[in-house]
Parts: C-alpha cells; sequence; structure tokens
C-alpha cells in the first residue's frame, strides 16, 4: 500500500468508524454497544469480555513499565479494574510490585493478567517449564489463580496451532491457575486471532491494533470473527509509540488514538501502557466519552506520513533482506528505546537476535525495504548500541506508552 493509499485508507477507516457515533453517541451504548459503571460520580464506559462474561471498561492499564503503587492504586480508583502485566516485565520486579499493592485489595474488586512464553523442548518438558514459570508468577503476585493467563508472544498460524501450547493452556485453566486463557500478539496478528477460534481453547486474545497499521482493516476483520466466536478481545499498542519523531517532538495525539480503535465495538477494552497521572488521567477521560471530533480525526491524519516510531512487524523488511537479518526486532528496539524511553525493554528485543554489532556492517548497499518508508540501515545502527551497555546499568525511564 503506498503513501497515498494508507492516506486514503486511513481517512475513509476514521470516517466511517467514527461518524456514525458523532452526536449519537449516547443512543448508541443505549442500544446494547456498552453498559456504564460508576467510579466515584463517573460514568464508565463498560463491554462484555466476549464469553468470559467479565464486563469491563473500555480502557484499563497496562503496568508493564510502572514502578509506582501509587499510580496503579489511584487506577483503581478511576475505575480501571483490569491490570495487565506479565511474567517478564521488569525482570519479575512488575509482578511482585502488583502483588504488593493488590493484597489491600478484595480479590472481586480487579482483574489481573499475566504472560508467559511457551519455551522450545520436548512436549512434556516445554509443558512442565511454562506451568513451573505460571507459578512462580502467582507466587510473585500473591495468588492461587490470575483472571487471564496469556501465552506471550504468539506469532504465527502456526505457533497459534501448536498443540503443545494448546495443552499448556488447557493445563493452565483445567489446574485451576487461571479462571481463562488465550495468546498475546504483536506481528501477523489477523492469523493469530483466527488460530485462537481454530484452535478452540482461547477464551481471550491480547493483539496490537493502532491506527498507524496498514493491514488494520484485517485486523478488524479478524477481531470481527474471533468476537462471533465468543473469544474477547484486549487492545494494546493502541498508540503506535506515542511519537512520529526519534526527538519526540511530534507527539501522537494518544487521546485520539485510543478513541479510533474503540469505535470498533468487536474491541472489548485496551490496556495502554501508564507510567505516569499526567497519562492516566488522559486515558481515564476516554472512559467516560470515545466519541471522535473532527479535531481528533485529524490530528491522526496530518501527520501520518510523516514517519513514526511503531513497527508493524509485517516481515516485508526481512523478506527483502539478502541476509534475512531480523529487522522487525530491531525496529521494536528502536521504538522502545525512542518512544518509550525504555531502554531495558530494547536490550531485551535485541538479546533476542543476538545483536553484539551492526549486522550491517559488511553490506556495500542494502537489500531491505519498509513499508513505511523507514530508514532501515540508519535505525539498526543506531539501536543496536544499545546492546553494548551492560544490563546492570540500564535505568528504566518509565517515559512513554504501550
Amino acid at each position: 500500500m503506498d503513501h497515498a493509499q494508507r492516506r486514503r485508507f486511513l481517512k475513509t477507516s476514521l470516517c466511517v468508524a467514527s461518524g456514525a457515533l458523532l452526536g449519537t453517541s449516547t443512543s448508541a451504548w443505549s442500544q446494547g454497544a456498552g453498559k456504564a459503571k460508576t467510579a466515584g460520580s463517573r460514568k464508565l464506559i463498560t463491554r462484555k469480555l466476549g464469553r468470559t462474561g467479565l464486563e469491563l471498561p473500555v480502557v484499563n492499564m497496562g503496568v508493564m513499565r510502572a514502578d509506582n503503587p501509587s499510580l496503579v492504586r489511584a487506577a483503581l480508583a478511576e475505575g480501571m479494574v483490569l491490570l495487565d502485566t506479565a511474567h517478564g516485565y521488569q525482570r519479575g520486579r512488575n509482578e511482585e510490585m502488583l502483588g504488593k499493592v493488590l493484597a489491600d485489595y478484595p480479590r472481586e474488586s480487579f482483574v489481573i493478567a499475566t504472560k508467559v512464553r511457551l519455551e522450545s523442548g520436548s512436549s512434556a518438558e516445554s509443558i512442565r517449564d511454562f506451568l513451573s514459570t505460571v507459578d512462580i508468577s502467582l507466587e510473585r503476585l500473591k495468588m492461587k489463580q490470575v483472571d487471564i493467563l496469556y501465552a506471550h508472544g504468539v506469532d504465527s498460524r502456526e505457533s497459534g496451532l501448536n498443540p503443545v501450547l494448546l495443552e499448556a493452556l488447557k493445563q493452565v485453566k483445567q489446574s485451576g491457575r487461571a479462571r481463562f486463557v488465550g495468546f498475546s500478539t504483536h506481528e501477523n496478528e489477523p492469523d493469530v486471532i483466527d488460530a485462537a477460534v481454530e484452535g478452540g481453547v482461547c477464551d481471550v486474545v491480547l493483539t496490537s491494533v493502532n491506527f498507524m497499521q496498514d493491514h488494520y482493516a484485517l485486523v478488524k476483520a479478524a477481531m470481527k470473527r474471533a468476537a462471533a466466536a465468543g473469544i474477547g478481545i484486549v487492545g494494546m499498542k493502541t498508540m503506535a509509540g506515542g511519537y512520529f519523531d526519534k526527538a519526540r517532538s511530534r507527539r501522537i495525539n494518544c487521546k485520539a488514538a485510543l478513541k479510533f480503535v474503540l469505535q470498533d465495538e468487536n474491541l472489548s477494552t485496551t490496556i495502554p501502557g501508564i507510567t505516569s497521572f499526567d497519562q492516566l488521567s488522559e486515558n481515564a477521560g476516554v472512559n467516560t466519552d470515545i466519541t471522535m471530533t473532527e479535531e481528533e480525526r485529524d490530528a491522526l491524519v496530518a501527520r501520518n506520513l510523516e514517519g513514526g516510531l511503531y513497527c508493524q512487524q509485517c516481515h516485508h523488511c526481512v523478506d527483502s533482506c539478502r541476509r534475512g537479518i531480523r529487522i522487525h526486532t530491531y525496529m521494536r528496539a528502536f521504538m522502545y528505546t525512542y518512544g518509550y524511553r525504555d531502554l531495558r525493554l530494547a536490550h531485551a528485543a535485541l538479546s533476542e537476535v543476538g545483536a553484539e554489532e551492526n549486522p550491517c556492517r559488511t553490506c556495500d548497499a542494502c537489500t531491505a525495504r519498509c513499508v513505511k518508508g523507514y530508514p532501515l540501515r540508519e535505525r539498526i545502527a543506531d539501536v543496536q548500541r544499545v546492546r553494548m551497555i551492560p544490563e546492570d546499568l540500564l535505568v528504566d525511564s518509565g517515559v512513554g506508552e504501550a
């Protein structure tokens, strides 16, 4: 899809998605699009999470990079009852922090989701290790059961239909370690969502979805199929990195980006990363009004073609690289570095590819191409330097969005 086509698609999507709600949002909700709950005196827009029966506000809290217990308490006070974490976030400290905070709250007053990766190995070994890792997460969280357990980072239809993965999720649920199970996915989202339907095990899918995706229409169609099958859909990466540029001088209108994805009623809820009270306030405002204004739509369109930090993980660059370098992983690390300002996440991503030095240094000319026109070689040379920093010297800045 070229730039002109992408601009037309985005404008059409924004207008179609939000046009029906402009000026008629109250009647739309009264027709069953959602129900209202309250946080203090505020009425929150809520939706059912598929067949789980959970009714959640449309905006909740991604806790990934948050390390302030008071911020979590403030989110709960705002009615953000779903708290999303993972086994590996902050090397386990994220789950530990939540465990300490939530010990002061009635168990029925919040919904907790965490994520665990299935490591390679024999079937029995992989499942045993998966369950053991889940147990460590439960110990950190000081809980006997989480509400949602995701198999973390499912990246293809094949991996989503892996019998070992499906069996591991079945055992997690049957053992009572989790009420509901599912996948999280950052790439090939339509295929992974369809695999969740086909596999018959998933109750929930956590997926990247945002206005910068060239394949947004395909993600949207897959979410509709999943919703029809009773699977709840949770959105992440809704703000596409938060900024259009490395210098962070051109900020994405995050409230508009969040409202955009929520025009699709097949999206049950979202978990934008929250690391400050200002972000919490901004996101909480969407829980009471998802109507998009003309100004907000224009804000998403205006700079859409000026660049960006969000990599949609389409692998086109890998397919066009003569060496088959995992460029999409470098691009994800670039977003973590300059969008999130989180060197730990960038370091962890680069560790996946063993990036000890610039992999492009031996190529005279670059054959790799990015569908969004990002300068791949330049960004790889830039971000690979993060891998050179000893891990114990890295500091989480807690700035940005997820």
